[in-house]
């Protein structure tokens, strides 16, 4: 059953998400589906493309070619859009439940500091609970960083 983690209160989602991808794929070879509306999936590409050389992280659109697939650990997809590819972790940057989520070993729900964003995760936290996945959260608190 896939493991689902609520990392909660988050003030800069793209910010942490990338620190998140960063660790997981260069620490442990982790390779991450990213879903989200397109506004927020452009600015991880762009935070992404940011990173200094040292840290860079290959990444594609789930539309692109299969050979770019392939060698891509992180890969950015529109929330209901393409078909996914099989990863081993969904982190979800979106409002609603991911569709396919139940695909992977674990997902990664990040939940920014508004209420808007608190509120549909309670929501998706609901949706999980009432079908008996184990949910662990994690409260953001300053200073903290990337676990996982």
């Amino acid at each position: 059953m896939t493991g689902i983690d609520f990392h909660f209160n988050m003030p800069d989602k793209v910010g942490y998400a990338c620190r998140l991808l960063r660790k997981a794929v260069a620490g442990r070879g982790v390779q991450v589906v990213v879903v989200g509306d397109g506004d927020i999936l452009g600015a991880i590409d762009v935070a992404l493309w940011r990173l200094s050389p040292v840290d860079f992280i290959a990444h594609c659109d789930v539309d692109a070619e299969a050979a770019v697939l392939a060698r891509s650990p992180v890969v950015l997809a529109v929330r209901d859009g393409a078909p996914l590819p099989h990863r081993q972790v969904m982190l979800n940057l979106g409002a609603d439940v991911p569709s396919g989520f139940e695909r992977f070993e674990r997902l990664i729900d990040i939940v920014g500091d508004d209420e808007d964003d608190r509120r549909t995760a309670r929501i998706r936290w609901r949706h999980y609970a009432d079908r008996g996945y184990a949910i662990v959260r994690h409260e953001f608190q300053a200073g903290a960083r990337a676990t996982s």
